[in-house]
């Protein structure tokens, strides 16, 4: 049986008491510091409008290690071809991400609870945000939450094609030269299988999380 969640700051140990979906508890809040204790659990939010909060561990897990990415040659010719900036529009990203169309998907989960939630987080120093310019215009970027040397990647659009994917190949530059471990892409999707990132178990993950050494204001915005 799934736990519902009390609003005592805690959670179940994904090991134990994760449903065969991922699902380890429902209810409580989106308060920072239950959300900050998700993402260091190994946890993270998602439901829709009229649902109650989910909390997943997925297993397996998608991760993409840094020296991993796939910047092929012609993605590389792209990059000049955009302004990248880091959380300059941090608000905006937020925005864009949920009502960009999902393949397979007939609303999002970026519910405004959850926007408010990660401004709410972005103002505290743990969400960040990537983004990609032409001629002035935001058309593409990323978000997602630093948690000692992972960076949790949330969500990303685009309004022009590869803008996200520059976005991320800057992110990834970034994150090796800031000292992070690998970022966690959350749940298996072909799209981001063919940027290299790879499923790995819960186990591994939660491993891998428990022993990341960075702080989490090791995010350095350029």
């Amino acid at each position: 049986m799934i736990p519902k969640l009390s609003y005592h700051l805690s959670f179940p140990n994904p090991l134990l008491h994760a449903s065969q979906e991922g699902i380890v508890a429902y209810g409580g809040d989106l308060s920072p510091s239950r959300l900050m204790l998700a993402y260091r659990s190994g946890i993270f939010p998602w439901y829709g409008i009229n649902d109650p909060i989910l909390w997943w561990s997925p297993n397996p897990r998608l991760i993409l290690e840094l020296d991993d990415f796939k910047l092929t040659r012609s993605l590389r010719k792209k990059i000049p071809q955009f302004e990248i900036r880091f959380d300059s529009a941090f608000s905006s990203v937020i925005r864009e991400c949920s009502t960009a169309p999902r393949s397979g998907q007939s609303g999002s989960w970026i519910v405004p609870a959850m926007i408010e939630a990660y401004e709410t987080l972005h103002a505290l120093g743990h969400a960040h945000s990537v983004e990609a310019y032409q001629e002035g215009l935001l058309v593409g970027g990323l978000y997602g939450v630093s948690v000692g040397g992972v960076f949790c990647g949330e969500s990303m659009f685009a309004k022009v094609s590869d803008a996200s994917k520059v976005a991320l190949a800057v992110l990834v530059e970034h994150l090796r030269e800031w000292g992070y471990d690998f970022i966690d892409c959350q749940v298996p999707t072909p799209h981001l299988k063919s940027l290299g990132a790879k499923e790995v178990s819960r186990e591994n993950f939660l491993s891998r999380l428990s022993q990341t050494h960075n702080s989490d204001t090791t995010f350095n915005s350029i």
